[in-house]
Parts: structure tokens; C-alpha cells; sequence
């Protein structure tokens, strides 16, 4: 049974505003067997598309190599558009070595409303992938429960759109000189803080056929031949990043 341990701390900082949530890179990124156009970051893969996505989008010239500097034009590509990146998946177990959500077991979850608790400036989190199995949809469904939080739908369209409610700390506010030995305490009231979630469209090659039942992809696709399903994902992609 292999250990699948997610190589990457989340790449989050004081104001990031969203935050890109996935499951787990390919093994190769836990045990260092980078492919040659592998860069050595979150969604580094080169066979995963989001860089790709992003990229085309953006006119960034990326590299796609082993190289430092790879790494560092896609941080600073985040940082500069407060966007972050926080897995959903910790570690899990394969018998087989693949990238397959379906493949993992004994999972263990990130804290994500922890970490949303830690930075008040996220509002929106970007899901890879919808509510499929082993998804991070999915399994942030799961981890919702344990919050006693749930989803509530916003739109049904491609792609989904939800929102949350958690509570929110605020600070006694510094109204009066005389309120001084109160400025240090925390108070919680009934305020609700929203958070909006996306599901994106997957990035992997088996989410392409769901694409081409689209009534929207069909549509496009007869007034241009040309376009294809890399062509509708930076089309959606574009809205959020």
C-alpha cells in the first residue's frame, strides 16, 4: 500500500481572496520523479491544464520545466491576483500508483474552514472538479459536516456556484477612551461571514466528454469547428481567474 502524502504546504498569504482547492498532484510530486516539464509547484503537472488555463488567459509565457524559475513565476502569478492554492486531500493510501481520485483510501482531510478562519480575506474557493466521487466538492461536502455547515446552491449552470455561511469574530471597536480594557477581548456575535464556492470544469482529459454533451459547447462548436474543449475551459476559466 503506497502512502500518497501531498507534497505542498498551502500557498496562502495575508490577502488572498481565493483559493484554489484540488486533492492530490500525481505521485511523482511526493517521490520526486518529475516528468521534464513537470514544474515543482501546485498543479504542476504538465498533463493537468489549469497552468496551461491560466497562461493562455493571462499572456504569461510560463515555463514548463524543473527549473526555480517556473516556480517562481507562478507565485508570483498568485500573489499579485491574491489567489491561493490549498488542497483539500492531506495524505491517503493507493494500492495502485496513479493519480485517480477514485484510487484513494484512508483519507485524511485538510482543515479548509480552519484555514479560512486563519485568513478573513478569502471569499471565494475554486474548486478543480465538481461533486463527483473523491472530488474536492465532494469531500469538502464531508468535511462542511463536521462545522455543521452545508452548501446552498446559488446557480445550477456549468459552472456550479454555492455559498456558506460561517461565523465570524469581530473585535470590540475602539468607540470610546473608556472601553480601553475592552479593546484587547474578542466577542462573538450572530454575523455571518459568506463564502462562495465554484466548480470548475476538470482540467483532465476524462471530463472532456461530459463537456461535449454541453448544449453551450455544441453551440459554440457549430458556429466555429475549430473550437475545442481546451478553448471552452479558458472560456470559463477566465470569469474566475
Amino acid at each position: 500500500m503506497f502512502k500518497h502524502k501531498h507534497p505542498y504546504k498551502p500557498f496562502i498569504q495575508r490577502d488572498t481572496t481565493k483559493l484554489i482547492v484540488g486533492t492530490l498532484p500525481p505521485p511523482r510530486f511526493s517521490t520526486g520523479a518529475l516528468l521534464e516539464k513537470d514544474v515543482d509547484f501546485c498543479y504542476g503537472s504538465y498533463y493537468n491544464s489549469l497552468w496551461l488555463f491560466i497562461d493562455k488567459i493571462h499572456n504569461l509565457n510560463l515555463r514548463y520545466d524543473n527549473s526555480n524559475e517556473a516556480i517562481a513565476q507562478r507565485k508570483a502569478f498568485l500573489i499579485k491576483n491574491k489567489i491561493g492554492v490549498c488542497d483539500i486531500v492531506d495524505s491517503c493510501q493507493r494500492e495502485k500508483i496513479d493519480a485517480s481520485d477514485l484510487g484513494m483510501k484512508n483519507i485524511k482531510l485538510r482543515d479548509i474552514i480552519g484555514y479560512l478562519k486563519e485568513y478573513p480575506s478569502i471569499d471565494t474557493l475554486l474548486f478543480t472538479g465538481g461533486n463527483s466521487k473523491n472530488g474536492p466538492e465532494y469531500f469538502f461536502r464531508k468535511h462542511l459536516k463536521d462545522y455543521n455547515l452545508k452548501l446552498e446552491l446559488v446557480t445550477n449552470e456549468v459552472p456550479r456556484i454555492h455559498k456558506f455561511e460561517i461565523p465570524v469574530m469581530l473585535t470590540k471597536s475602539e468607540t470610546s477612551h473608556q472601553d480601553e480594557i475592552f479593546q484587547s477581548l474578542h466577542s462573538f456575535r450572530n454575523d455571518k461571514r459568506i463564502i462562495k464556492t465554484v466548480s470548475l470544469t476538470s482540467g483532465s482529459g476524462a471530463a472532456n466528454i461530459s463537456i461535449s454533451r454541453m448544449p453551450l459547447y455544441k453551440q459554440l462548436k457549430a458556429k466555429n469547428p475549430k473550437f475545442n474543449t481546451f478553448d471552452f475551459r479558458v472560456m470559463q476559466y477566465r470569469e474566475f481567474f
